[in-house]
């Protein structure tokens, strides 16, 4: 009975030390159970035995199965940049060379997604093995070389400038699908800072029936199923040299904007001033033709005043002339109906007027004081020489004036 006790004892510490085995174990390789998948990861899991792959892009808890777990970004910014507030720390800046000599560093970033395929990600995982190898090994190197093929298709000053978005373009489009074929042409240009011509190579894209860029090869993003996009630029370095090209060529063309911007001005104003000239002529011309309205106003008046005088004048001589027309008819009707009797006899009333005054007045002797013959011949009476004077010249005044005092016989008075 005691040695079953013992057989029994010693199995029971025999489970005990196995129990112990496995809770060790268990500890030890309990992180190798499970992996938890973030939503923006694609982990890949490798098994211990057998090697076998396994992709996750769905997030959640996922059996491990003691296998390794290898955790990639589906998105991520890959940043080449001088600020060290930008990726890491370091300057990560890309050189670039353009054809005209000039050298300089690009800073940026570009953004980039991993593949969905789960085919693509093993291999991704095979080749590359992991994301810093990605970032470094992959995006580096294809826009390492796209910056680099991009730079001789245009000058420092185009880059500066004219081609800054073209040489955004040329990066991101070579990086995605592979790096253009070129032709290498050389022309001559004039150095902008000894004014001496040179001799460059150019180089320009082959392009094909289509007009579309022709490729020297693949780009291994396209493999791999690594989709680039939004390729930015936040600063272009370049050296010495090239910095003071550009400085004397942004002087010079600010003198030129400057020159141009003055001659517009001036041509402005003398725009503005032609036409104030024109403005002050026609206001000038307005003026007179005012003055002119007036003046013309005015004596149109003063001739429609005339008028009315002349045609007043007109009508009063005609006014005049009926009534002297009219006096007149009446008073050769009076004279055809008298004989002008009042008119004589008030002339020949008047006359022997004037002559009795001046018998009046006459102090001699009007006839001989002594009449020889003893009478006057004329009606025998003596003394009457004067009185014979004044009847002759009563009868000669009635004569002048052809007034018969006779009064025809049988005639009536006229009455009252």
């Amino acid at each position: 009975m005691a040695r079953y006790d013992g057989a029994s004892g010693i199995w029971k510490k025999t489970i005990g030390v196995l129990v112990l085995i496995v809770l060790i174990v268990l500890g030890v390789f309990s992180s190798k159970l499970f992996e938890t998948v973030g939503a923006g990861e694609v982990v890949v899991i490798q098994d211990p035995i057998d090697g076998e792959l396994h992709v996750y892009f769905s997030p959640g808890l996922k059996y491990q199965n003691l296998g390794k777990a290898t955790h990639y970004k589906k998105s991520f910014q890959y940043w080449f940049s001088s600020k060290t507030d930008q990726g890491t720390t370091a300057d990560q800046s890309i050189i670039v060379r353009f054809n005209d000599g000039g050298h300089a560093t690009i800073s940026g970033s570009v953004r980039a997604d991993l593949p969905s395929s789960e085919e693509q990600m093993k291999d991704i995982h095979m080749r590359l093995g992991s994301q810093m190898a990605i970032e470094q090994e992959l995006i580096r190197t294809v826009i390492e070389k796209s910056v680099y093929m991009s730079g001789p298709l245009m000058s420092s000053k185009e880059s500066y400038a004219d081609k800054r978005n073209v040489l955004i373009t040329y990066i991101e489009d070579q990086a995605s699908g592979g790096v253009y074929k070129t032709i290498p042409r050389e022309t001559k240009i004039k150095d902008p800072m000894t004014e001496v011509e040179k001799t460059i190579t150019i180089v320009e894209i082959s392009l094909d029936d289509k007009g579309n860029p022709q490729r020297q090869e693949g780009s291994p993003l396209q493999r791999f199923g690594v989709r680039l996009y939004n390729l930015s630029i936040n600063d272009i370095k370049y050296d010495q040299q090239v910095e003071a090209q550009i400085s004397t060529q942004q002087q010079a063309i600010m003198s030129v904007q400057t020159a141009m911007a003055e001659a517009k001005k001036a041509e402005q104003r003398a725009i503005t001033v032609a036409k104030e000239g024109e403005a002050n002529a026609a206001k000038a011309k307005w003026e007179q033709e005012t003055i002119k309205a007036k003046v013309m106003v005015e004596a149109e008046q003063r001739l429609q005043v005339a008028n009315l005088d002349r045609q007043a004048a007109e009508q009063k001589k005609l006014e005049q002339i009926l009534l002297g027309e009219g006096e007149a008819e009446r008073k050769r009707l009076v004279m055809s109906a008298d004989g002008a009797l009042s008119q004589k006899l008030e002339a020949w009333v008047k006359v022997n007027e004037l002559y009795a005054a001046a018998i009046a007045n006459y102090k001699g002797a009007w006839v001989p004081n002594i009449i020889m013959g003893g009478g006057n011949a004329g009606n025998g009476y003596p003394g009457m020489g004067a009185q014979d004077f004044i009847n002759f010249l009563m009868m000669y005044s009635a004569k002048q004036l052809s007034l018969d005092m006779r009064v025809p016989t049988g005639a009536t008075p006229p009455q009252k």
